[in-house]
């Protein structure tokens, strides 16, 4: 018996940890039929000639309607998931801090999967998020968050 073939693929997104003058931080819920719900940071894939930079801002528009510089990138992380749409991906996750005056998030630049799975959003204080019942990623984001929140020497 042959095993199933599963794809593959190298996929490495820009992420954004757009946080509101409270330090409280965007995260979008996904509420996908084949697994249970999960919250995320704004962000995606990077598109064929787009550099990580150019990809966070693109992803920053798409996502939440701001036009911005996405700030700089403050952590890097190798991860692996299987995706939405079934695919195993192995990445290199680049994080960029985006600090934001307002507080109204655009999501008419949705694609249609993330207008079918991305119904919600919410700004958590590290509290809050920590208190959560559902599960975010990246898992590790609390200790990219309070590395970002630290002072800086």
């Amino acid at each position: 018996m042959t095993a199933p073939s599963v794809r593959r693929a190298k996929r490495p997104p820009a992420r954004l940890l757009v946080t509101d003058p409270q330090g409280r931080m965007l995260l979008f819920r996904f509420t996908p039929d084949d697994r249970p719900p999960f919250w995320v940071t704004p962000g995606g894939a990077v598109d064929r000639g787009e550099s990580f930079e150019q990809a966070a801002r693109r992803e920053l528009l798409e996502e939440t309607g701001l036009d911005r510089d996405p700030g700089p990138c403050v952590a890097v992380r190798h991860v692996t998931f299987v995706t939405l749409q079934g695919i195993e991906v192995d990445a290199e996750e680049r994080f960029y801090a985006v600090p934001v005056e307002a507080l109204e998030i655009d999501t008419a630049g949705h694609t249609e999967l993330e207008q079918r799975v991305m119904l919600t959003h919410r700004w958590f204080t590290p509290a809050e998020l920590d208190a959560l019942d559902e599960a975010w990623f990246p898992i590790d984001l609390l200790d990219i968050w309070r590395d970002l929140l630290a002072p800086q020497p």
